[in-house]
């Protein structure tokens, strides 16, 4: 997933995502550890798209907070 895809996902779309992709990790590391999985680059780049998720949520967390912080000024 490219970064400019997910801004533009709402909030809850981002985390219904991280929800599957989640899911997804955990069946490839099950996989994995039966031999079924080919593609062993696909749970680095589960992880990485996990990750970028994570932090636009955080960013925007953060975003959200240093707005109110500077309204009650």
């Amino acid at each position: 997933m490219k970064i400019r895809e997910l801004r533009q996902k709402t909030k809850k779309e981002l985390q219904a995502t991280v929800v599957n992709l989640r899911d997804k990790l955990r069946e490839l590391r099950f996989n994995l550890a039966g031999g079924k999985v080919k593609n062993i680059k696909e749970v680095h780049q589960t992880k990485k798209d996990i990750a970028k998720i994570l932090t636009l949520l955080k960013q925007e967390e953060e975003n959200k907070n240093k707005i109110k912080g500077e309204s009650k000024k």
